[in-house]
């Protein structure tokens, strides 16, 4: 199993990023898919999951209305289109193969992680 992160990057407060998370090694289309992420001091963080199919998808309270996940099945590819971005959404993203609500990195499949930066 291996899950690369792309996307992430510094950004000003109200930008926007896309982050994708490129999948291999097992079937993708099978699996339910999430993004977990962790701001610097703090614990692990559910932000959202989405079904095998594609057409169930979830949100944390915290970026509910300004984050989109989606993904395509025949790239093996999890996107994660973050808008009206705030500085405390600033934090190292995780793609994981699985349902993450309560994240545990020793749960699931995750990938390396990708740094978000929101700052002026």
């Amino acid at each position: 199993v291996q899950l690369v992160e792309s996307g992430g990057g510094l950004v000003q407060p109200g930008g926007s990023l896309r982050l994708s998370c490129a999948a291999s090694g097992f079937i993708f289309s099978n699996y339910y898919m999430s993004w977990v992420r962790q701001a610097p001091g703090k614990g692990l963080e559910w932000v959202s999951d989405i079904n095998s199919g594609g057409g169930s998808t979830y949100y944390a309270d915290s970026v509910k209305g300004r984050f989109t996940i989606s993904r395509d099945n025949a790239k093996n590819t999890l996107y994660l289109q973050m808008n009206s971005l705030k500085p405390e959404d600033t934090a190292l993203y995780y793609c994981v193969r699985g349902f993450a609500r309560t994240p545990n990195k020793r749960v699931g499949s995750w990938g390396q992680g990708i740094p978000v930066t929101v700052s002026s």
